[in-house]
C-alpha cells in the first residue's frame, strides 16, 4: 500500500491530534525540502489496534508512522512490528534527548535492545471540574443548606458522588458528572483500575501476575456499578461514549465533573467547540478514606514501522515533531504535549493555567504492567466492568470468572 511518493501514517482519531499532524507535516517539508506526500489516517482505537499491530500493518508495509499507546507498545515491539530507533538516535538524537523529558515519559518504550518510539500526546488521569460552580457564592450556600458542609472539590469517592447529584440538572442539560462506558476495552479499563489504586490494592500479585480477584477490586467494581447507573448524578449518554466523547460533552458544560484524562481539561481552553474556556481546573483523583490518591501514566508513542520504506525520513519527522516549537504547537492545538519545556511554558500557562500541574499528577502516576496480553486481560476486564453495569451479578462472581478467563489466557500457548 505504500507507495514510493506516499509516507502513510495511521492517528488517533481526535481532532487536534490530526490539525497538529497536518501542521507539523507542511513545517516538516518546508523545512527539510522532504517531498513525500503524507496521507494520514485517523482511526478510533480499536480499529487502530487491528490495523496496525492485529493485521501487521506496521511490519507489512503498510503503514510508516503510526501512534502507539503504550497498553500496545510491549505486544508491538516483541512481535516486530516497530523500528528500533536507538541507531538513529544515535546518530541524530532529538533536541535535548533524554533530559527534555520527565523519566515517566521514557521507561515505557526503553527495551534492553533499543528504543520503541518517542513521545507524542501524554496527561494522566485527574479530576477535571467546573471552578466556576464550586466557587459560586449562590451554590456553595445551597450546598450548605442541604448537607451541612461546605461545597469543595471532593477528595473521597464518597463525596465525589454527593457533588455530582448537587449539581446534576437535566433540565439544564448539565450532568454530575460523565463516563466513558463504550466498549473498547479501555476507559471502563482504567477507571476499574484507579478505584483499585485509589482503594491500596493492586493490579498484579506478588508474582507479577494480573490478579482482580480482590476485596480492594470488590470494592471498587461496586461502588463504580452504582455511581454508574445513578441517574441523578451521572450523564445519560455514558454508555456510549468513549474517551473523545466524553471530553466533548464536558467541553460543551453538560458536567460539573469528571475523572479523565489531563488533555481533556486542556481541549477545553483551546477548541473552538468549548464553552467552559477559563472555568476548568484539575486535581489529583479522590480516594478511600485512609487510602491515597493515584493516576494512571498511559501516553502515546510516535513509532516508525518495521517494514516502512520510508524508515529515514519517518525518523526525521519523528525527531522533528517532538522538537520544543512542536511539542508547543501540538499543546496549543488541543494535545498535550511531553517536554518539560512546554509544561513550565509561560505562553502555555497563560492560555491553560493549570498545565503545571503536570508535574503533580506524575508523582502519584502509575503505569499498567508490561504484558506481551494486555489486549487481551484488558478486553476481559472491560467485560467484567460492562456485566456489573448491565447485570444484577455480584462483583465477586464477576471479578472471579473474570480472573478464571485471565489464567486460562495466560495458561493458553501462545
Amino acid at each position: 500500500m505504500s507507495s514510493a511518493d506516499t509516507i502513510r501514517i495511521a492517528v488517533r482519531k481526535f481532532g487536534p491530534f490530526e490539525s497538529a499532524l497536518q501542521k507539523l507535516w507542511g513545517a516538516f517539508c518546508a523545512e527539510t525540502g522532504c517531498l513525500l506526500k503524507a496521507e494520514m489516517v485517523p482511526m478510533d482505537l480499536e480499529l487502530l489496534y487491528d490495523t496496525i499491530i492485529k493485521n501487521k500493518g506496521l511490519q507489512n508495509g503498510d503503514w510508516d508512522i503510526a501512534h502507539v499507546v503504550t497498553d500496545w507498545l510491549y505486544e508491538a515491539w516483541n512481535s516486530g512490528l516497530l523500528e528500533n530507533l536507538q541507531p538513529y538516535i544515535d546518530e541524530a538524537a532529538p533536541d535535548e534527548y533524554p533530559a527534555g523529558w520527565s523519566n515517566s515519559l521514557l521507561s515505557a518504550q526503553q527495551y534492553a535492545d533499543g528504543v520503541a518510539g518517542l513521545p507524542f500526546h501524554d496527561g494522566p488521569e485527574c479530576l477535571i471540574y467546573r471552578k466556576d460552580l464550586f466557587e459560586d457564592a449562590n451554590e456553595q450556600q445551597a450546598y450548605h443548606q442541604q448537607y451541612g458542609k461546605p461545597l469543595q472539590v471532593p477528595q473521597t469517592w464518597e463525596d465525589f458522588q454527593t457533588v455530582a447529584q448537587f449539581f446534576n440538572r437535566p433540565e439544564q442539560n448539565l450532568y454530575g458528572t460523565v463516563f466513558a462506558g463504550y466498549p473498547d476495552g479501555h476507559n471502563t479499563v482504567f477507571d476499574f483500575v484507579l478505584q483499585l489504586w485509589t482503594r491500596g490494592g493492586e493490579l498484579t500479585d506478588a508474582s507479577g501476575e494480573i490478579n482482580i480477584d480482590t476485596q480492594q477490586a470488590a470494592k471498587g467494581l461496586q461502588y463504580y456499578r452504582q455511581l454508574f447507573l445513578d441517574t441523578s448524578a451521572v450523564h445519560p449518554e455514558s454508555q456510549n461514549y468513549e474517551s473523545v466523547a466524553m471530553g466533548m460533552a464536558f467541553a460543551r458544560g453538560e458536567a460539573a465533573m469528571m475523572v479523565n484524562w489531563f488533555g481533556f481539561a486542556s481541549m477545553c481552553e483551546v477548541i473552538a467547540e468549548s464553552t467552559v474556556k477559563g472555568k476548568v481546573d484539575i486535581t489529583r483523583l479522590p480516594c478511600q478514606t485512609g487510602s491515597s490518591s493515584a493516576s494512571l501514566n498511559v501516553y502515546w508513542l510516535y513509532t516508525v514501522g518495521s517494514g516502512s520504506r520510508h524508515k529515514q525520513v519517518a525518523y526525521d519527522f519523528l525527531r522533528f515533531a517532538t522538537n520544543r516549537n512542536s511539542d508547543k504547537l501540538l499543546t496549543l492545538e488541543g494535545g498535550i504535549g511531553c517536554r518539560i519545556s512546554t509544561w513550565t511554558d509561560h505562553e502555555v500557562n497563560t492560555v491553560i493555567p493549570y498545565y503545571h500541574k503536570l508535574q503533580d499528577l506524575h508523582e502519584v502516576a502509575k503505569s499498567l504492567p508490561q504484558k506481551s496480553n494486555w489486549a487481551q486481560i484488558a478486553h476481559i476486564i472491560d467485560e467484567v466492568v460492562l456485566a456489573a453495569i448491565n447485570t444484577d451479578t455480584p462483583v465477586e462472581k464477576l471479578l472471579a470468572q473474570g480472573q478464571q478467563k485471565i489464567n486460562e489466557l495466560n495458561s493458553s500457548p501462545i
